[in-house]
């Protein structure tokens, strides 16, 4: 055995295989290159990702983000499937630099685990490089940590980095929501990637289901399916919108849900008031609110409860937005309203 093979042996026997490590980049390397957009100017393997910036804005304004999926990855690993996680990671920062009006330039991503299975691993940043596509943006390098001790055999972390533009002019910031303006909900697909500790509580400890078995209340559906449908992307619902004047703020709905979310857009001297009758939340949370027996104000402050972003319109320019993402094929609705007050969100309808 070559001294360079006993040192490779050595790390190998204390936790780390950079083999593989390298079969598992071998793999990913035709994955990223199907991402790659105009702006990319480097190859995967460099130390820093190059990215030319676009032309044509007048005072261009770049926009960051960094987040992850949570203990989604701890259901991913249950059902032994990590082909959606990180299509959530994308979605789920493009949708927290849209509010702001910015579109995705590039990502990138980190994945950490106790022992790095390349099969695992490739599936995680396959499901990264299935939302860079659908999104529009090019996953422009990452890292891929091998750390035993640190993570347990099994454990794997995602963490995702985003970077958009937006032109100053159309920068939208809420300060421009006014007292009478309209608030529009557009549907999730699901828990998207926020409330999962309390419903894996509630679902495996509490119920004793498991990811195979059928969600009650949802037919054919099972466990693990409902509970990694993937988290949606608003981008191709609202671009068009954001060219519309009437359009004066935007809200992700993630960890806080409407109650925590809502306010983060709202100027001074504003607050919302939500009527809970202008829709119906899908079965996982009501399944999740009468199982676990959650308060209903607990629920609207970690679950999303079916809705995945909010807009906030001018009152006269509401119904041309909605029929606007209708044609997009969107299913709105009008949730409530922005009135005076001292912040906030006030519900019609709790009981």
């Amino acid at each position: 055995m070559s001294q360079e093979d006993s040192k490779q042996s050595a790390y190998a026997q204390a936790g780390v295989d950079i083999d593989a490590q390298d079969q598992a980049l071998s793999e990913i390397k035709s994955m990223v290159r199907s991402t790659t957009t105009e702006g990319v100017m480097s190859e995967i393997g460099s130390f820093g990702g190059l990215f030319r910036l676009p032309g044509g804005l007048a005072e261009p304004i770049l926009v960051s983000s960094a987040d992850g999926v949570g203990t989604k990855l701890m259901v991913a690993r249950m059902a032994g499937d990590y082909s959606t996680v990180g299509h959530d990671l994308v979605n789920h920062c493009v949708n927290d630099i849209l509010v702001q009006g910015a579109k995705p330039l590039f990502f990138m991503d980190y994945v950490g685990a106790g022992v790095l299975e390349p099969s695992a691993v490739v599936s995680l940043v396959k499901g990264v490089t299935d939302g860079c596509n659908e999104n529009g943006c090019a996953l422009l390098g990452g890292e891929t940590a091998e750390m035993p001790g640190f993570y347990d055999i099994g454990d794997y972390e995602l963490v995702g980095f985003i970077v958009g533009i937006v032109d100053r002019p159309n920068l939208i910031d809420g300060s421009r929501i006014r007292p009478g303006d309209q608030l529009i909900g557009l549907p999730s697909s699901g828990l998207h990637t926020n409330g999962y500790s309390l419903a894996r509580s509630i679902l495996f400890e509490k119920m004793g289901l498991g990811v195979d078995d059928p969600l009650p209340t949802a037919g054919d559906e099972t466990v693990g399916r409902e509970l990694l449908k993937v988290h949606r992307s608003y981008l191709p619902a609202l671009t068009p919108a954001l060219e519309d004047e009437g359009l004066r703020g935007l809200a992700h709905i993630t960890g806080g849900g409407l109650t925590d979310n809502v306010p983060r857009i709202l100027p001074d001297g504003c607050r919302a008031r939500i009527h809970l009758d202008t829709w119906q939340p899908p079965p996982i949370f009501s399944l999740l609110e009468e199982e676990g027996g959650v308060a209903t104000e607990e629920m609207l402050r970690v679950f999303n409860m079916g809705v995945g972003m909010v807009v906030v319109v001018g009152a006269d320019r509401a119904g041309n937005l909605l029929q606007g993402l209708k044609d997009q094929g969107e299913t709105p609705w009008v949730l409530g309203s922005v009135e005076a007050g001292s912040g906030g969100v006030v519900y019609e309808g709790l009981s």
